[in-house]
């Protein structure tokens, strides 16, 4: 998810998703102190950056830096505290009042009221927006009349939507979800100013936020421009000037230029690097445990896939998988084999469970071969594993991995690698079910609970669910855990939830990965989050 050849700011002709209000002004990258420039590597998102319409890494990088929402997740715990939200009270799990904090203004002097929420929102759940995140306000009261899942919408707002003052307004859920204020640090949560409804193709060329950072601007291909803005009022003020995002489809460039001195911060250290990294960069190296985990997901809308034994050949495959040698040889101590579909990082108390898998995720070449055997054997005779070309480490340990079937299956035309050429590809691709087997999944998680390493990407038409798997005992469990107010109920609930994943081998679960950044000697207080996004408005220009 990760990435062009370092690339010319002159180039102003390219077509762009966001395009800059002015060409010139170079990179400004440079200076020092409070005014420095920071440079880091990036790759283009996928969509413009609507915060109802990025659910991939790259665009969230850049609303995690221009939007402020009700929650923020802490930076070094991923702890939900409250940002914009003066509070949120509730006496049932269902109807919840909300009270938005006084003082708060967009960059374009609006001020951050009530109905910037509840405007927000109504925008992102309507099916005539098409919004990638529309599902995350699926909770809300009346979404099913703005978001049918077939024929037109019969209400323009969500009735489970309110606004009862400047600075409140209440929200009806059509269930019990006694986490739900814990996700609120979602961007697809974010206020709006009303630049963004009067003048919607302006705001996509120069979004307007309300956080520590400006979009200055965007040449689609080559770099994003940050400006701190200097009036922000929140409490985690950007420390440096900027941050310049420069466009990357090879991280080992970006390594390489960031070596050379040419580049400040790395924040995808390439897999063939790892066993320079500590002699390059010495302390510069940051590795830490992220909220990520890499799995290998399934098209089950080609009935090749989804079969009644199906459950079989998918178990297989999965033992036919090292993760061990594959971790230990390609990611130098990055990568830990996964041993459940959520995060360390969560904690046991928070759902994470190292005996969930079980034998299923140990490697065993007779039992691959023999339930793979019993499951009808692997459509079409192989299995062509997707995944997008435009960084270093895919290639390496997909070729990993199918080296591994192939050796435990005996047949070395077992399994074969298909690169795409860019993520956006890879991802539009994937949006329209052209998957021809197998394909990479990694998940980062939007916020840290267990629910959101389940529902978005195995319940049935779940925003995340690429693969279009569906199961009704799986998605009675989450509503039951969602309905549950105790959170260790809850808990216990999705864990039950997650064995149907297991049983059904859902997706295979291949590795859970830690953030992996190195930073050169210009910048300082450098940082990965939980969700192995560097916290960009703390770092320091020496």
């Amino acid at each position: 998810m990760r990435g062009a050849t370092h690339a010319k700011w002159a180039a102003c002709a390219i077509a762009v998703v966001l395009t800059a209000a002015a060409c010139g002004g170079g990179s400004d990258s440079g200076g020092s102190g409070a005014d420095g420039i920071v440079s880091s590597s990036w790759g283009d998102p996928q969509n413009p950056l609507e915060p109802a319409n990025t659910n991939e890494v790259q665009g969230g990088k850049v609303l995690a830096m221009i939007f402020r929402g009700l929650k923020q997740y802490d930076p070094k715990t991923g702890e939900a505290k409250d940002m914009l939200a003066e509070s949120i009270e509730t006496k049932d799990s269902v109807n919840f009042t909300v009270t938005v904090r006084p003082g708060w203004k967009f960059s374009n002097g609006e001020a951050v009221t009530a109905r910037s929420f509840v405007d927000a929102w109504n925008y992102g759940a309507h099916l005539k927006n098409n919004q990638r995140n529309a599902y995350f306000f699926g909770y809300i009261d009346g979404y099913e009349k703005v978001h049918p899942e077939k024929g037109q919408p019969s209400a323009q707002t969500l009735s489970g939507l309110k606004v009862t003052g400047d600075r409140t307004f209440t929200v009806k859920l059509s269930q019990k979800f006694s986490t739900w204020p814990d996700t609120l640090g979602y961007a697809a949560f974010a206020p709006l100013p009303r630049a963004f409804f009067d003048d919607h193709d302006a705001w996509l060329a120069k979004p307007v936020g309300n956080g520590p950072y400006l979009v200055d601007s965007y040449a689609r291909g080559s770099q994003m421009s940050l400006r701190r803005w200097d009036g922000y009022n929140g409490p985690d003020k950007a420390q440096n000037g900027g941050i310049d995002l420069k466009v990357y489809t090879d991280n080992n460039t970006a390594y390489t230029d960031l070596i050379a001195g040419n580049l400040d911060l790395v924040d995808d250290v390439p897999a063939s690097q790892l066993k320079n990294v500590k002699a390059d960069l010495g302390d510069r190296y940051i590795n830490t445990p992220a909220g990520i985990i890499q799995t290998l997901a399934f098209p089950y809308y080609d009935k090749q896939w989804n079969t009644a034994d199906g459950a079989k050949v998918r178990t297989g495959l999965s033992m036919a998988i090292n993760r061990k040698q594959i971790t230990d040889t390609i990611f130098q101590q990055t990568r830990t084999p996964a041993k459940d579909w959520t995060s360390p990082v969560l904690g046991e108390e928070g759902g994470f469970d190292p005996t969930l898998c079980g034998k299923a995720c140990e490697y065993d070449p007779a039992e691959a071969k023999r339930l793979i055997a019993e499951g009808g054997g692997l459509p079409g005779g192989r299995v062509t594993l997707t995944y997008n070309a435009d960084t270093g480490s895919h290639k390496d340990w997909v070729d990993a991995v199918c080296n591994s079937i192939k050796n435990a299956l005996g047949n070395d035309r077992a399994c074969v690698g298909n690169p795409v050429g860019t993520f956006a590809d890879f991802r539009n691709q994937i949006i329209q079910s052209k998957m021809p087997g197998p394909f990479r999944a990694g998940w980062q998680m939007d916020y840290p609970l267990i629910q959101n390493f389940l529902q978005p990407l195995y319940y049935t038409n779940a925003s995340s669910n690429d693969g279009k798997w569906s199961n009704k005992k799986f998605d009675d469990l989450v509503d039951k855990a969602n309905a549950e107010t105790d959170p260790a109920a809850a808990v216990a609930a999705f864990k039950e939830a997650e064995k149907v994943v297991r049983d059904e081998m859902a997706a295979i679960p291949l590795w859970y990965q830690n953030g992996s950044a190195g930073y050169s000697e210009r910048v300082s207080n450098v940082a990965l989050n939980p969700f192995s996004v560097p916290v960009y408005e703390e770092i320091k220009v020496n």
